[in-house]
C-alpha cells in the first residue's frame, strides 16, 4: 500500500485490528516511552517505536506511574516504585477465558504481549474450525514454537487444541506451566517441551509429525538451552521449510510473527507463500491507545492457512 496525504495522516498501512481486553490498557505512548496498565497497575516503560510527542503530560505520566522501568545497561535495568501504591513482585490479570501472572523482569518485559490478542482470536477461530470439520473426538494439534509464558498456548487450548508448547527458557517455561495452573487447565491439555525451537522441529520432521496448526513468535535473536545459536535472519528460512514438513496435508494453519527485525510485512508474506498455496495476510501488529485513534507498533506478523 502506498501512503499519499498532504495533511495530517488518516490513512493506516495494513494493521491486523487490534483486540483489546479487559486486564490491559495502553494510556499513552511517545518519547521513545509507553505508559501501560496490566491490571491495578499502571507501568512506564521504554519503547523505541514511539517516535512522536505523547499526548499526556510529563506530570501526568509521573502522576499516574506506578512503576518506572530505569535502564541500566544494554542488557537491562530496573524498576523504581512511583507511587504510594505498594506493588507486588507479581500479580494475576484476566484473560478471555484464562489468566496470567504479569511480573516486571529487569528487561523490561512483564511475561504478557497485549498485540497479541488479536492472534489468539483468529487462532482461536482456525481450532474451532478444525474441530468442526473432524470425524473424530482427537483435538486438532497445534505447535507453539518460541512460546514464552503461554498465553497463546492458554488460549489455543481453551478452544480445543492440543497444545506442544516448546521454549529455550527455564524460567519461561516455569512462568508457562504457572499460568496454565492459574488458569485450571488439564494436567493432559500441553506437553511441555524446554528445547531450542530449531533443534526441536529438526527432530520432529525425522520423526514423521504432523500439526495441524503452528505457532511462532521468534526474537531477533537468543540463544538455546545448550548454547544453540538463533539469529532471525540467518535461520528462519531452514525452520520455515522444516514448518512446512510438519503441516497435516489438507487443512493447517501457520501464525508468524516477530517485533524489532528489519524486515517488512512483504517479506513475511513470502516467506509464508512457500509452505503453498492458501490464504496468506501480512501486516503489523499495533496496540490501541485509550485516549486517541494513534495505534503504537508492535511488530509484524504473517497468516497462512488452507480452509477446513
Amino acid at each position: 500500500m502506498i501512503l499519499r496525504s498532504m495533511t495530517t495522516p488518516r490513512i493506516q498501512p495494513s494493521v491486523f485490528p487490534p483486540t483489546p481486553f479487559p486486564g490491559h490498557e495502553l494510556l499513552d505512548s511517545g518519547h521513545g516511552e509507553k505508559l501501560e496498565r496490566f491490571g491495578p497497575y499502571v507501568l512506564r516503560r521504554p519503547d523505541p517505536q514511539a517516535m512522536w510527542e505523547p499526548i499526556l503530560s510529563e506530570e501526568k505520566w509521573q502522576e499516574r506511574s506506578d512503576l518506572i522501568f530505569v535502564r541500566e545497561s544494554d542488557r537491562g535495568g530496573r524498576w523504581e516504585m512511583n507511587s504510594a501504591t505498594t506493588v507486588p513482585e507479581s500479580w494475576v490479570i484476566d484473560l478471555p477465558g484464562s489468566q496470567i501472572a504479569v511480573r516486571p523482569t529487569p528487561f523490561k518485559h512483564v511475561g504478557l504481549f497485549p498485540e497479541q490478542a488479536t492472534n489468539w482470536v483468529w487462532t482461536a477461530e482456525r481450532v474451532k474450525d478444525l474441530t468442526s470439520q473432524r470425524q473424530d473426538s482427537e483435538r486438532p494439534r497445534l505447535l507453539n514454537l518460541f512460546a514464552y509464558t503461554g498465553a497463546a498456548t492458554l488460549m489455543a487450548s481453551r478452544a480445543g487444541a492440543f497444545v506442544t508448547h516448546v521454549d529455550s527458557s527455564k524460567p519461561a517455561m516455569r512462568w508457562a506451566r504457572e499460568n496454565a495452573q492459574i488458569s485450571g487447565l488439564p494436567s493432559d491439555a500441553v506437553r511441555w517441551i524446554q528445547d531450542d525451537a530449531l533443534t526441536f522441529v529438526r527432530r520432529e520432521v525425522k520423526r514423521e509429525r504432523v500439526y495441524d496448526g503452528v505457532l511462532l513468535d521468534p526474537p531477533p535473536y537468543g540463544r538455546g538451552p545448550d548454547g544453540e545459536k538463533w539469529q532471525f535472519e540467518e535461520h528462519i528460512v531452514e525452520l520455515m521449510t522444516l514448518v512446512r514438513k510438519l503441516l497435516a496435508p489438507e487443512h493447517a494453519f501457520v501464525l508468524l510473527s516477530c517485533y524489532a527485525v528489519g524486515t517488512s510485512p512483504l517479506a513475511f508474506a513470502n516467506m509464508l507463500g512457500g509452505l503453498g498455496p492458501a490464504h496468506i495476510e501480512a501486516g503489523e501488529l499495533a496496540l490501541p491507545h485509550s485516549n486517541s485513534d494513534r495505534l503504537l507498533p508492535a511488530g509484524l506478523c504473517g497468516r497462512w492457512w488452507r480452509e477446513a
